[in-house]
């Protein structure tokens, strides 16, 4: 282990580090507001949109996102449509991120008695503004667990970026290790920078849960 290596590569590594947050976000939030949209179709049972939007979340769901990145950025230019690395980035996470936060949702929603609905109607609301003032809000709040772990499996998933020529960690990493042979100082500076990623989201996951776990049922 050489701290000489360590410290003149960590201006790479930093770069690498801001690539992948800013494009593993943008993923991320496609990912939240594509499930969303999937979900209300669902729950409002929207003619062949309904349709659509199940198979869209089993194809996303059972393929991987390496198939997919493929996909977007060495097919989609056979039939003319040119996409930038970046781009196909953060829109293959969030298709395939849609899926999974549109089932989180869905569970979220199931989770939700029928009563409540009910007694929203009753009250002389619409079943637009049931859904938006009463159910949406207790689905969304039993739901973060899930949304916290797909948006921790979202953000590592973006090690498979490097396929597809963009300068994240990973491709930092293999790049280092390929031109000077210096494997054991790349693959712990990875380990760290990805320990700097996804740690404060695991952390704050945990404290959410636990503030939420007791305004439900108290100290």
């Amino acid at each position: 282990m050489d701290p000489g290596v360590i410290k003149s590569y960590l201006p790479l590594y930093r770069d690498a580090l801001l690539l992948t947050l800013r494009i593993g976000w943008q993923g991320v939030l496609l990912a939240f507001i594509i499930g969303f949209l999937c979900v209300t179709a669902i729950r409002f049972k929207v003619p062949v949109v309904r349709v659509i939007v199940k198979g869209y979340i089993e194809l996303f769901r059972n393929t991987p996102l390496l198939v997919q990145l493929f996909f977007l950025y060495f097919a989609l230019p056979k039939i003319g449509i040119r996409l930038s690395p970046e781009f196909c980035g953060s829109l293959g996470l969030g298709l395939l991120g849609g899926a999974y936060m549109a089932e989180t949702f869905r569970s979220g929603l199931d989770n939700i008695p029928v009563i409540q609905q009910e007694s929203a109607e009753s009250l002389g609301m619409n079943r637009l503004q049931a859904f938006r003032y009463v159910i949406l809000p207790q689905a969304v709040a039993s739901s973060v667990p899930g949304f916290l772990a797909n948006t921790i499996f979202l953000l590592k998933e973006t090690s498979v970026f490097s396929t597809i020529s963009l300068m994240d960690l990973m491709f930092t990493a293999k790049d280092l290790i390929g031109m000077y042979a210096k494997t054991i100082e790349c693959l712990t500076l990875l380990v760290v920078f990805y320990l700097i990623m996804l740690l404060p989201v695991s952390i704050l996951g945990s404290f959410v849960e636990r503030r939420l776990r007791h305004a439900e049922y108290g100290d």
